[in-house]
């Protein structure tokens, strides 16, 4: 990292040392140990603007504050049956880790349906899933590897995808402007698998949701991507996992 680079780091944490307390608080629970790595990822999504970066994370810790996030895993969709539906109809898993340390999480995109609850309890629920990773599976990483990890990589198996999927579109739009203005640079690279012929036209639906530094971090594989995989990832992530995140 080059010195204009610290010296962004550096004038961006003196705007958040002048916060009040209460986003203070609450930036801690974001950085976890690593508020330069923090600040790095905030900067990358306004491409280096420090006014812009600092608007943003000001932003990002109200967000946090007015909606309660840093309570948010200790606050389960009730009743528990809802809860239950809802983790059924979203296929998340955990599957291991890059041959570098990253978390590799797997979804099952094509057959995840997304209608037992409202728009809200999946924002939710998705919130939750990203919290659980931020302070729990990357910190756990850190520990594992020794060094400090703070993103995630991700596999979406398109298997079973149908057109009636764009149906989802109010709810992606939602969860994407979530990660976008509250997770930035959170995932390394998105890899798409199993894509069936239908995807193509999905995806040019989709596409211009996303924000263009998402965008560029999009690999469409061939198949179900094996070999591609392999040269990330040891030969047992590949595979989806079925255990879900919490």
């Amino acid at each position: 990292m080059g010195i204009a680079s610290q010296d962004a780091i550096m004038q961006l944490s003196a705007l958040v040392d002048e916060v009040d307390e209460p986003l203070k608080v609450t930036f801690k629970n974001i950085h976890m140990g690593y508020p330069s790595e923090t600040l790095v990822r905030f900067l990358k999504a306004r491409e280096w603007s420090i006014p812009k970066a600092h608007k943003m994370l000001v932003d990002c810790l109200n967000w946090r504050i007015q909606n309660h996030i840093d309570i948010i895993l200790n606050k389960p969709i009730i009743p528990a049956d809802l809860y239950r539906k809802i983790r059924d109809s979203q296929l998340v898993g955990m599957s291991g880790y890059t041959k570098d340390g990253h978390p590799v999480f797997a979804i099952g995109v094509g057959l995840s349906t997304y209608d037992k609850a409202s728009v809200n309890y999946y924002v939710q629920s998705h919130i939750q899933i990203n919290e659980y990773r931020d302070r729990v599976i990357l910190p756990a990483a850190s520990k594992k590897y020794g060094r400090h990890i703070g993103t995630c990589v991700k596999v979406l198996d398109m298997t079973g995808l149908k057109l009636s999927a764009l149906n989802q579109l109010k709810l992606l739009t939602i969860i994407s402007t979530v990660d976008d203005l509250n997770y930035p640079e959170k995932t390394e690279t998105y890899y798409i698998v199993n894509a069936p012929y239908i995807f193509s036209a999905c995806w040019k639906v989709v596409k211009p949701l996303l924000q263009e530094r998402t965008r560029r971090k999009v690999q469409v594989l061939q198949g179900c991507g094996r070999d591609e995989l392999l040269k990330h990832q040891p030969e047992q992530v590949t595979k989806l996992s079925s255990v879900q995140v919490p």
